[in-house]
């Protein structure tokens, strides 16, 4: 028998959170759009009504509101989203455990070993049920695909929206999907549709016409994994919501109010970042054994440099210092930056033990790692109990410039 596979994505979800939070706007052309003084004057989502004015995701501000005058531009809320996403999560988690979130606004859903909770009942019934109560419970909307592996649920959940459901049975695969452009497919980008294109593959039905091979030997890897994808053979299971999937990096990057000139600046820039970093880390209970930086300046050109660490570290002055190695040694401070970015990368267990190699020549002054790291204890334990504004490195917190405290990590 086949399986049960549900794709629950929401409709316009930033927007549509904005208006549940404020009722009065459902009736407007809504965007959520960042701050144009901070140099995030761009449309980062929009309603219904103002995609159907033509205003597009990523576009300026005042281009969008010359197409939809009366636009109205609202602040994002990421964690209002956030706990939106936490609750349609729990309404999904009352119909099977195993609910994989592929997003902050959608999931997989499991229910073959479910069904039998739901006599009398269709997979489409169970579909709609939940658009009805993620509507009634959240005042949003979701669209649902019904299908035997994840590949066709998702590809169900984006043919109709808003609000719907689509079931893509084995019998209707060539109805349904075989007209639709090869864009649609998950995982086809932009490049591999150029490349299909430039192959006369234009329709998903022209493309599960090709062999295995011969899409490997014009996309490597991918056209294999497309010709799984499309004949059915996608086996992948969604995962138990309650397991725990490690971060494979934890970063932040800003851009600031106006660009930094000086390693002065450059250095509270890093320290804001690297403060955040170290936070997550030590909340997730890791440690980075790569130090990356990210620095683009005002042309847009963009650079990124890592380093390997001797030892693996959460702590925020270690972040910061291999930071500004890398950025002393791969930019010159007197071209000005516009955004920076600080990540950890390939992380180990904090409790992970770690032994140094040490030098029998003379080595510039090391950071007395045990100090730092009561230090930081201490500053982490002050934040729990009076909030992360409460305390803070000696960096610049300029409003000037833009740079933030790092944000409140959620509870576990």
């Amino acid at each position: 028998m086949d399986r049960v596979i549900l794709h629950c994505d929401c409709n316009s979800f930033f927007a549509s959170v904005e208006c549940a939070m404020r009722p009065e706007l459902w009736q407007y052309p809504v965007a959520v759009a960042g701050d144009p003084e901070s140099r995030h004057g761009i449309i980062l989502a929009k309603n219904e009504l103002a995609k159907k004015a033509g205003v597009q995701t990523a576009e300026p501000i005042w281009q969008a509101k010359r197409k939809c005058p009366n636009l109205i531009c609202v602040s994002a809320h990421f964690d209002a989203y956030h706990d939106f996403f936490e609750r349609i999560n729990k309404i999904y988690l009352d119909y099977t455990d195993l609910v994989e979130p592929f997003s902050i606004d959608e999931s997989f859903l499991d229910l073959t070993g479910c069904m039998h909770l739901h006599p009398g009942k269709t997979p489409r019934d169970i579909a709609d049920e939940l658009r009805e109560r993620v509507k009634a419970e959240l005042g949003i909307t979701i669209s649902v695909g019904v299908s035997f592996c994840k590949f066709y649920a998702k590809l169900g959940s984006d043919y109709k929206k808003p609000n719907a459901t689509t079931v893509i049975g084995r019998d209707d695969i060539a109805r349904i999907v075989y007209p639709l452009p090869v864009s649609d497919l998950l995982f086809v980008g932009r490049k591999a549709t150029e490349v299909l294109n430039m192959h006369a593959v234009y329709k998903v039905g022209e493309l599960a016409a090709l062999s295995r091979d011969y899409l490997y030997q014009i996309l490597g890897k991918q056209g294999e994994g497309l010709y799984d994808s499309i004949h059915g053979f996608d086996m992948e299971p969604v995962r138990d919501f309650y397991d725990y999937i490690a971060p494979k990096s934890i970063g932040n990057s800003m851009t600031f109010r106006r660009d930094l000139v000086g390693e002065r600046e450059v250095r509270s820039g890093i320290s804001a970042l690297s403060d955040s970093v170290a936070s997550r880390l030590r909340f997730e209970g890791f440690k980075a054994t790569v130090i990356q930086v990210q620095i683009r300046d005002q042309d847009f050109k963009t650079i990124q440099r890592q380093r390997k660490l001797d030892h693996p570290t959460y702590l925020q002055k270690e972040i910061t210092e291999v930071a500004m190695e890398l950025i002393g040694e791969n930019w010159n401070f007197s071209v000005p930056v516009r955004l920076l970015g600080v990540s950890g990368n390939e992380l180990v267990p904090a409790d992970t033990e770690s032994f140094e190699q040490i030098s029998l020549f003379e080595q510039p002054e090391k950071i007395d790692t045990q100090k730092q790291g009561k230090l930081e204890d201490a500053m982490a334990q002050i934040r729990e109990k009076y909030g992360v504004t409460s305390i803070k490195f000696g960096y610049v917190d300029d409003k000037e410039l833009g740079i933030k405290y790092p944000r409140k990590t959620e509870e576990k």
